[in-house]
């Protein structure tokens, strides 16, 4: 069903526009019998106001939406800072949303940047989103969307992501060259692809060097809060004491391994070698000092809002539709991989 304009309202009425529009507002240039007639139409159709009406005719809100998991990981608050950046320089307003890891709360945070609230949407997808019916909505909207980091691949829009598969193969390789000889991949949702492209980049290192992995699950899955996360890697190597490297898909994975080996005296880098994907500025301060696949996550944010501001300007979404903009990751090695 398409929206109930003051257009449609007052086609019902049989009234002019203006009139419906001046009996919402109050005028005393309406009679109180014309006011009350227009609010029952109203009431009975469930017709609501856009308050953002003045901007839509001027096809302009000034204002960008940034849909977020979570701002916890320092990533995000660099991607940010990028995003800001650009938005300053273009007068426009930024409105952060967090899914907080949530289907249901991203399709809600979707659903009210309809109606000419924002001019394009920045997202980042959360680890329970598995369907982009959501999205496709604010594209047939006419409004612009752009994926950063977390991208959902089977939807024609533009992305600005990093060199994930590559990246994964280096943490792996690393490792391998470090002397480890069961490594493994913990991962927070097999169903995001920046977390399915790590581990199959993981998985292709150990598949070139010959490693055998029949006997052992190479990537394992750790989702839930800290705790629930302290517990599973825990878990994970008081059951399989021959791990002896591991590469955190994400930065509270790290912490939780480092936190693991203190609680039950795992001596990193002798017992457990670590590599994390992390923009952590306290990576080199660690003890031991942590081992990262650095991602630029400034840069990100900023391409990303480049680009929505380029579909914006140009009023032709379409355009930028194929656009795939890739920034490579950098693995910089400290002492949590040390021989």
């Amino acid at each position: 069903m398409s929206k109930l304009t003051i257009k449609t309202l007052a086609k019902e009425l049989g009234l002019s526009i203006a009139t419906v529009s001046k009996a919402l507002k109050d005028s005393h240039e309406i009679s109180t019998e014309t006011k009350k007639k227009v609010l029952a139409m109203a009431e009975q159709l469930n017709y609501v106001p856009n308050p953002y009406a003045s901007s839509l005719r001027k096809q302009k809100s000034k204002t960008i939406a940034v849909i977020l998991p979570e701002v916890a990981d320092n990533f995000f608050s660099l991607a940010i800072n990028g995003i800001q950046a650009v938005a300053v320089q273009k007068n426009y307003h930024v409105l952060i949303y967090l899914s907080h890891e949530s289907f249901e709360i991203e399709k809600a945070v979707v659903n009210h940047c309809y109606s000419g609230r924002v001019d394009g949407v920045l997202i980042s997808i959360s680890s329970e989103t598995t369907n982009a019916e959501h999205i496709q909505k604010l594209q047939s909207e006419n409004i612009p969307v752009v994926f950063f980091d977390r991208e959902f691949e089977s939807l024609e829009a533009p992305k600005v992501i990093t060199n994930d598969y590559e990246s994964g193969y280096l943490s792996a390789k690393l490792l391998l060259e470090k002397g480890c000889k069961h490594p493994v991949f913990l991962s927070t949702s097999l169903s995001l692809s920046i977390c399915s492209k790590r581990a199959a980049g993981f998985a292709a290192a150990l598949s070139d060097t010959g490693l055998q992995t029949n006997n052992y699950q190479y990537v394992v899955d750790c989702t839930g809060t800290q705790e629930m996360i302290f517990d599973q890697v825990k878990d994970l190597l008081q059951k399989h004491k021959e791990i002896d490297g591991i590469v955190a898909s994400v930065e509270r994975l790290a912490m939780q391994i480092y936190m693991v080996s203190l609680s039950g005296h795992i001596n990193i880098p002798k017992d457990l070698k670590v590599v994390a994907f992390s923009t952590l500025e306290t990576a080199p301060i660690l003890n031991p000092s942590l081992t990262t696949i650095t991602q630029p996550a400034f840069e990100i944010g900023k391409s990303a809002a480049e680009v929505l501001f380029t579909m914006i300007e140009k009023k032709k979404h379409s355009i930028m539709a194929d656009t795939t903009v890739i920034l490579p990751s950098t693995l910089i090695e400290r002492d949590s991989t040390a021989v």
